[in-house]
This record gives structure tokens, C-alpha cells and sequence, in this order.
């Protein structure tokens, strides 16, 4: 018996096209790219943000932990308008507003200064709880899995699930590039310290979508974006 199944959905060509606009810092090109189907699942299909209004106090705020490799995230903020694309053809210039790693205080729809890895998480927490009986708002973090390695992600995981952060949602994109791992895998360490656990494939749109959508009243969630699996073809 054979089974007919649609092929997932894919990044637009067109966005693609913007990450290849993001040159000079090539060395992180793995790094970054390897984010995009899940930040273009995000700012398409979830995440309650208004590229005319990226200050309203209740919308929802995404964390790029990884902002050492913040290409994808610059092409995908410029597909939704958030700034002009002619932006992405000068990184890092004198000029710029864009660098090697995102200002908030010069980007629209960055909100964190981020780069040096530990800091996302920690301070997702911290912002998940300041909006926590005050705002709708939801906060999404995307960490790489080497980035578990820091003690201060350590703590984040820990504390989140003791506060029961229904409003916070962490987004892990394994790159099996981690030196440490852990038994039973990523999503176990999380579920460990409370938290709901959901593991996608990075080309499967409609399951992260899904996974991305989710939401537990009284626990943090974690969805582990494995990006080891090759691309379906129709």
C-alpha cells in the first residue's frame, strides 16, 4: 500500500534570496541559515507581532539568542517589512544599521542585544515573568544546542519550570554541534525541570508550526528543531 502525502511547506525563494544578500561574515553562515525555516515559521504563521507598530506593549517578543549568526533573522524581518531590504547589502558597514550582531537599540523588531552565547534564555525568563499577569504577550528564545553547554542556561531551564512560565517558549535549533549532549536527548533535559517538550523536524512547516503554536497554562514549553534531516522533495 502506498501513501499519497503533501510535501511541507518551504521558505519562499524570495527570502531566500534576501539571506544571500547578508554577506562578510561567512564563518557563521551554517549557524545562521540553519534558523531560517523556523524563524520564517514564526514571523509567518505565529507570532502576534505588527512590523508598523514593533513597539505595542503586548506583542509577542522573540529572543535571538544565537545573535552571533543573525542573517536569516535580518532577511526574514525585512520579507515582513520591518526595514527596507537595500539594508542587508551593507552588514556591518560604518553606515549600517545592521551588524555582525543585532542592536535593539538600532534595529526594528530586535529586541535584545545578543551574540555572546548563555544570555537569551536567562533573559527571556527574566522578561516572561515581567510580562506574566500583566500582558497577552507570549516570549519565544531560540538557543542553538551548543549553547546548553553555558551554566547559565543551565539555571534559565531550572528556574523557568519551578515559576511555571506558561508565556515562554524556548526554541532549540540542534545542530548536533553540542560537545556535552545529554542522556535521552535535548528535549529530556528541559522536561526534567518541568517544562513541555516537542520535537520537529525543521522542514516540516506544519508540525513546527504547530509545535510553535503550543501553549501550557502553568509550564514553559521547549521545541527541539532537529536540522539534521535532509529537505523532502515533491
Amino acid at each position: 500500500m502506498t501513501t499519497t502525502t503533501t510535501p511541507p511547506a518551504r521558505v519562499p525563494e524570495a527570502v531566500r534570496a534576501l539571506v544571500r544578500r547578508v554577506t562578510g561574515d561567512e564563518k557563521h553562515d551554517p549557524s545562521a541559515h540553519s534558523t531560517l525555516d523556523t524563524l520564517w515559521v514564526l514571523y509567518d504563521q505565529v507570532l502576534r507581532v505588527d512590523p508598523h507598530d514593533p513597539d505595542h506593549p503586548d506583542r509577542d517578543r522573540f529572543l535571538l539568542s544565537k545573535g552571533h549568526g543573525p542573517a536569516s533573522t535580518y532577511a526574514v524581518l525585512a520579507a515582513k517589512g520591518y526595514f527596507p531590504a537595500d539594508w542587508l547589502d551593507d552588514v556591518a558597514s560604518w553606515d549600517s544599521r545592521l551588524g555582525h550582531h543585532p542592536d535593539r537599540t538600532l534595529v526594528p523588531g530586535i529586541e535584545i542585544g545578543s551574540g555572546s552565547l548563555g544570555h537569551g534564555l536567562p533573559l527571556a525568563v527574566g522578561m516572561a515573568l515581567g510580562l506574566r499577569d500583566r500582558s497577552p504577550a507570549r516570549v519565544v528564545v531560540l538557543v542553538g544546542d551548543a549553547e546548553l553547554d553555558e551554566g547559565s542556561n543551565a539555571e534559565a531551564i531550572a528556574v523557568a519550570g519551578r515559576f511555571g512560565l506558561g508565556n515562554l517558549t524556548c526554541v532549540v535549533v540542534d545542530n548536533h554541534s553540542d560537545n556535552l549532549g545529554w542522556p535521552g536527548g535535548i528535549a529530556s533535559r528541559f522536561a526534567l525541570e518541568g517544562w513541555d517538550p516537542a520535537e520537529v523536524r525543521t522542514h516540516d512547516h506544519p508540525r513546527l508550526a504547530a509545535a510553535l503554536r503550543r501553549t501550557v497554562a502553568d509550564r514553559p514549553t521547549v521545541v527541539v528543531v532537529d536540522t539534521s534531516a535532509k529537505e523532502a522533495t515533491a
